[in-house]
């Protein structure tokens, strides 16, 4: 997914997992900005007990094997450090990866989505994306519009999330009146 800040790219990852034949496995969601390498690299591949200082006294499942069978969104991936790529890319060639401290492969069957705000093919350029990660990763591109350019969709999306809120505090979904409905159509999204 090529996409700026709030076009609701999970939501929109969420969407193609829930029409897809892996809709009742797992969906997971990493924002690879959020970690360090060395944490977002736990997160993703997991580790054995013990494999660093501050690991788990047990092995610890990372994110694709947890998604297996399901889907793994990947937002930010163009912040995913370089060498942390080519483990990602390894999972994309093979199905297979090295959780931190193992040598002993793991097998999983998952599907990855990956959102960036970035040029991807440009980075690659610069030294600072795998190109060949680029290349696994853009078998079928989505650019979704920011909600600054889809402001007649703006009073569906309030509704909907009203909605979600209603139910889970059992309540009535109350009407979006007309000065809010306008107040969101001239927010800067």
């Amino acid at each position: 997914l090529l996409v700026e800040k709030g076009t609701g790219k999970e939501v929109f990852a969420q969407a193609i997992h829930s029409a897809s034949k892996r809709k009742t496995k797992t969906f997971l969601a990493l924002n690879c900005s959020a970690f360090s390498k060395e944490i977002l690299e736990s997160e993703l591949f997991g580790h054995k007990a013990g494999a660093f200082t501050g690991a788990a006294a047990k092995d610890k499942k990372g994110l694709i094997e947890e998604a297996n069978e399901g889907t793994l969104f990947l937002d930010e991936i163009g912040e995913m450090n370089i060498d942390l790529q080519a483990k990602l890319l390894r999972v994309l060639e093979t199905n297979e990866f090295y959780k931190v401290g193992d040598s002993k492969s793991t097998k999983v069957n998952v599907r990855i989505i990956a959102a960036t705000n970035r040029n991807l093919q440009k980075e690659s350029k610069n030294g600072h994306f795998r190109l060949e990660g680029f290349y696994r990763l853009s078998v079928f591109q989505i650019t979704l519009p920011s909600l600054n350019e889809r402001a007649e969709d703006i009073a569906e999306f309030a509704h909907v999330v009203t909605k979600i809120f209603a139910d889970k505090m059992n309540k009535r979904v109350p009407k979006i009146s007309n000065e809010l409905s306008s107040a969101l159509k001239k927010h800067n999204w």
